[in-house]
């Protein structure tokens, strides 16, 4: 069964920042485009960052220049680094893996940026 699995969330400063991993069980992950999306309180979910397999990324405009999404298929596994972190990034952000057959979410990784 394949499963995905966040880490990496936690408090942090207005300007710090974190990296956040996913790992993916099971043998999709290579043929997966990979996805982070996050959801505030009372607002929907929305995409942060996306990967495909060949490597090619698009990100919400308001993570542009800050957020780099990346990914290594010998460990199975995307990343998120955050930098420059500001208060409106708190959310819960879930790592997404999407191809034929599959459309898998994890359950998510606490981010707060406060002082």
């Amino acid at each position: 069964q394949v499963q995905l699995v966040e880490s990496g969330g936690g408090l942090v400063q207005p300007g710090g920042s974190l990296r956040l991993s996913c790992v993916v069980s099971g043998s999709i992950f290579s043929r997966s485009a990979m996805g982070w999306y996050r959801q505030a309180p009372g607002k929907a979910r929305e995409l942060v960052a996306a990967i495909t397999t060949g490597g090619s990324r698009n990100y919400a405009d308001s993570v542009k220049g800050r957020f780099t999404i990346s990914r290594d298929n010998a460990k199975n596994t995307a990343y998120l680094q955050m930098d420059s972190l500001k208060s409106e990034d708190t959310a819960v952000y879930y790592c997404n893996a999407k191809t034929f057959g599959y459309d898998i979410w994890g359950q998510g990784t606490q981010v707060t940026v406060s002082p």
